[in-house]
């Protein structure tokens, strides 16, 4: 089932592994309505970035289910529990900032569009992307992390 092709380049595998879920033992399968969903954020927002971007583009939280939601520390409205959302690997500050720039201006629609940092010591950043289908899309933008420091 993980190997589904949600869009031309993004598979149902890279939005439902976890390293939390396989060491806690969680089981993080999708229902087929939020399969869907997933498939409707890749056509919607992430295959319109990968054409932009002209490279792959790499998912480091996709779907959660509430077990692994709640594991992670993730606040219980998330969009990640619909399938609706997906936090983006950042690989530098510059196409951070391009990406979220290009978003922020490109996508026609999308709920919240946010750079969020690691709690831990590392550097590390990502692209939170949430979006809402049949519903009201606020556009929440809030862009205060990719900075050099």
């Amino acid at each position: 089932m993980y190997d589904i092709q949600l869009s031309p380049h993004f598979k149902l595998s890279e939005f439902v592994r976890s390293g939390t879920a396989t060491n806690k033992g969680i089981d993080n399968t999708p229902t087929l309505t939020i399969v869907s969903n997933l498939q409707y954020l890749c056509q919607t927002c992430l295959e319109p970035l990968r054409a932009f971007a002209n490279r792959p583009i790499f998912i480091s939280s996709g779907f959660r289910c509430p077990a692994l939601n709640k594991a992670v520390g993730g606040v219980s409205s998330s969009n990640h529990l619909s399938g609706y959302a997906a936090d983006i690997y950042v690989p530098s500050n510059e196409i951070g900032e391009l990406w979220f720039n290009w978003m922020k201006k490109n996508l026609p629609v999308f709920d919240e569009l946010i750079t969020e940092r690691s709690t831990q010591k590392s550097a590390s950043f990502w692209i939170h992307l949430a979006i809402r289908q049949g519903g009201t899309n606020r556009k929440k933008v809030i862009h205060n992390l990719i900075k050099n420091k």
